[in-house]
């Protein structure tokens, strides 16, 4: 008799936008992507977790001080693309990210570059609770019941997502999809810990 093969089902593949472009406006003249939180430029710290966590693939996006950022991702596993029109808002970053994707992804992790808290067991709870057939096709992480950051979105969205304009991401499809969202409880609130202003980053740096 022949035997019969039975499909082992594949993990998704779970690839990592790392957000990296911004002008940090609120900080002053200081690019905060750059400033050190613990010996390391934020940004690469931020690079490094990701790239470390089972994100199948990572892109950064830079544009603001592309030179500059690009030198201190240097070292990290990751592919990097400029977005020229960084100043015309988040969303182009954000499409510019999705252009760099590989073409088999399943899903996408949009993370900021100026999130130093997040770490990449958060990325991994995020990754394993994706399960579009299950009705899990948005994954947020959660601490005290607050929605924060990186978020996972199923490659079903990645066309609305090249539509978003302006300073914007794609955190309103959470509501625009409530069905499909799945909150991930965190036990950190680094999920919540964004440093977009001086004080937030001396508290860091302390």
């Amino acid at each position: 008799a022949e035997a019969t093969t039975t499909a082992v089902p594949s993990a998704p593949k779970i690839a990592a936008i790392v957000l990296a472009a911004g002008q940090s406006r609120r900080m002053g003249a200081k690019n905060k992507l750059l400033a050190e939180i613990d010996d390391k430029p934020m940004v690469s710290r931020v690079a490094e977790i990701v790239s470390s966590s089972k994100a199948t693939s990572v892109v950064a996006v830079v544009g603001h001080e592309a030179t500059q950022v690009s030198a201190v991702l240097s070292g990290v596993h990751l592919t990097l693309t400029e977005n020229v029109n960084f100043a015309d808002g988040l969303s182009t970053s954000l499409i510019a990210g999705l252009d760099a994707l590989p073409n088999d992804v399943d899903g996408v992790i949009i993370c900021l570059g100026d999130m130093p808290k997040v770490d990449a067991s958060v990325i991994d709870k995020l990754i394993a609770a994706f399960d579009p057939l299950e009705g899990r096709a948005i994954c947020v992480p959660t601490f005290d019941g607050k929605q924060g950051n990186p978020i996972l979105l199923a490659r079903r969205f990645f066309g609305e997502m090249r539509e978003i304009t302006g300073d914007r991401g794609a955190r309103h499809l959470i509501n625009d999809y409530n069905e499909l969202t799945c909150e991930v409880e965190m036990s950190e609130d680094g999920v919540l810990v964004d440093v977009d202003t001086p004080k937030m980053l001396a508290a860091l740096t302390a």
